[in-house]
């Protein structure tokens, strides 16, 4: 017998009226950022390079000869026009501008098959979007696996010119967090669309900055942390780490992004509490920890201390947590200025937790709490959602499953299939809404067979909506994998996270409606389930996917569909292939 959540949701017209007082402030913010918002243009060209970034030769996706790509720095309110040329010989393109909402830019989103089609080689597509609050974001291609090939960088929105920033800090870093393959990504898409499939495996290295060393170590001199050769590096390695010099007794924002196409990954810095005071853009309620667990996807900003002995240097480690490791940690150097930088730290770097310790990574979430003055969620739902998360086969091809549909998407793109109301664009049928209530999560599935699928869910406009993210057993053997949910176009409140089986009408009742913090991202835990919240107000077509590549190109995903109704104007240029080229001649024509 399957469940119908929408035979026990609830109304959410009170929030309505709850976030009526939340929207005038937010209109007032925005009128007064206007007045000295400016215009930030770009000239991006992307094109492979080779390029060192672990001290072994490969291609690598740069933008305009930068890898990782260039940071992008603004105030909320600015407008950010990234005019991007495709210089890549084979390939289409498109770039997801991670975190930021995309208020009546739905289009520049840059997901290719949702928003937009791929940018072809040789063409130029403009970004034109608005960044309306401060944060810590990046960017990254999401066109096949292109975020693998190095695709990636900052983009950091600083608080409106004439505001006061809530935290206070003498300086700040950015730490761009990302694995790295030796095998070329058209192997590993082939690996992975192969019959068996053949798995990439763990990556080779660990990169800070675009930056890793693959057989060295930075602390080879502790012969009981690693057997390997201490890394020897010659003016101008593009593997050379970037050392972070800083001055004693000063507090120092370190901003942490993670563009990870696999790997869960664990930052301390040795010697040194870290007070963790935003997650994914948004603010949170500072807490004390010795360290830092962020998944693909995610976004956080740490504040430091430098109250340790400033005749030393301090290790600065990153170690791979979520999956067996077969990747040796990350590491660079916090260089207290008053020592020499070339002077090694005189101890070990911190020991990564272990793997699979996942009531620690549990644990650690839920240390995570909005700040004060942060809006709060709806006290209920009208629309919900029960995703199954599953791993499948199809003709014998390893896929990913969301209630039992492997997520292939069209030739057109949503947005243009829905704006000019075209049927034949995709599916027009919803995806189921829930599973069988009596499928057994703990074992893998007995009936493994599964389909493609290319149908959205579509809710109306201004509507509170829970999506509950149900994790299973993989295909062969007791396993259930980590999975970081990214959803486009919103923040949503994390409400919970459960072991087992999600009990409808029980698990609700441990739902945190209090302080739940805003994210964009949402760690699905092994053989547990996560609840979030989120308001259909912002009209657009949005992903919602597991952010590890590998699995988003294998099927693991689902599109959000929302006041279909009020989606502006769409630059022609964004919709120009699959049945909206034909339509947008014959509108131009006539």
């Amino acid at each position: 017998m399957s469940y119908d959540p929408d035979e026990h949701t609830s109304s959410s017209f009170t929030y309505i009226s709850q976030m009526g007082v939340w929207w005038i402030v937010l209109v007032v913010a925005v009128l007064t950022q206007t007045a000295s918002a400016a215009v930030r243009e770009y000239h991006w060209e992307v094109e492979y390079k080779y390029w060192s970034p672990d001290c072994k030769e490969g291609a690598v996706m740069t933008v305009n000869g930068e890898f990782p790509g260039p940071t992008i720095k603004a105030f909320a309110g600015d407008t950010i026009v990234v005019n991007l040329t495709n210089k890549l010989t084979t390939e289409g393109l498109v770039i997801h501008w991670h975190g930021i909402r995309q208020f009546g830019s739905p289009w520049a989103d840059g997901a290719a098959g949702v928003t937009q089609c791929a940018i072809n080689p040789g063409e130029t597509f403009t970004y034109n979007f608005t960044v309306e609050k401060p944060g810590t974001h990046f960017y990254h291609g999401h066109y096949g696996m292109q975020r693998s090939a190095g695709l990636y960088g900052s983009l950091i929105v600083d608080v409106a010119k004439g505001k006061s920033e809530r935290l206070r800090y003498d300086g700040e870093f950015n730490l761009l967090l990302s694995d790295w393959w030796h095998e070329a990504i058209p192997s590993q898409e082939l690996g992975l669309s192969s019959k068996p499939m053949r798995w990439i495996g763990e990556a080779q290295s660990i990169l800070i900055n675009g930056r890793g060393q693959f057989n060295c170590s930075l602390a080879a001199q502790f012969s009981n942390n690693t057997s390997l050769p201490m890394c020897t590096f010659k003016e101008g390695d593009q593997c050379a780490p970037q050392i972070l010099h800083v001055e004693p007794n000063k507090t120092y924002r370190i901003r942490l992004s993670s563009t990870t196409a696999l790997a869960s990954l664990n930052l301390a810095v040795q010697g040194h509490k870290l007070v963790v005071v935003e997650a994914d853009g948004n603010y949170i309620t500072p807490f004390t920890t010795d360290d830092i667990d962020i998944y693909s996807g995610e976004s956080y900003s740490v504040l430091l201390t430098t109250d340790q002995d400033p005749s030393q240097n301090y290790y600065i480690s990153v170690g791979v947590r979520g999956r067996k490791p077969n990747t040796t940690q990350a590491l660079t150097i916090l260089n207290y200025v008053t020592a020499p930088a070339s002077k090694l730290p005189s101890s070990p770097p911190p020991v990564t937790p272990r793997w699979d310790d996942f009531e620690r990574s549990k644990n650690f979430s839920k240390k995570i709490f909005s700040a004060m003055g942060s809006p709060s969620p709806p006290k209920k739902y009208r629309k919900r959602l029960i995703l199954l998360n599953t791993q499948n086969l199809i003709d014998g091809y390893t896929k990913w499953a969301i209630n039992n549909v492997s997520l292939v998407t069209p030739a057109t793109p949503y947005l243009g299939s829905v704006k000019y109301n075209l049927k034949l664009g995709f599916n027009r049928k919803s995806p189921p809404r829930s599973y069988r209530m009596d499928y057994d999560i703990m074992n893998p599935p007995p009936f493994p067979n599964t389909t493609t699928g290319n149908g959205i869910y579509v809710f109306p406009f201004n509507v509170t909506v829970d999506v509950i993210i149900q994790n299973a057993n993989v295909l062969k053997g007791i396993v259930s994998e980590i999975h970081p949910w990214h959803l486009h176009g919103h923040d949503f409140w994390v409400l919970g996270y459960g072991d087992g089986k999600f009990k409808p009408g029980i698990d609700e009742k441990t739902y945190n409606l209090k302080n739940p913090p805003l994210r964009n991202t949402a760690i699905l835990y092994p053989y547990g389930w996560t609840a979030i919240r989120f308001v259909t107000d912002n009209p657009g077509v949005w992903f919602f996917h597991c952010h590890i590549e590998p699995h988003l190109h294998m099927g693991m995903g689902v599109v959000f569909a929302e006041g279909l109704n009020r989606i502006g104007k769409v630059p022609d240029e964004a919709l120009g292939c699959g049945l909206t080229k034909q339509f947008l001649m014959n509108r131009n024509r006539n």
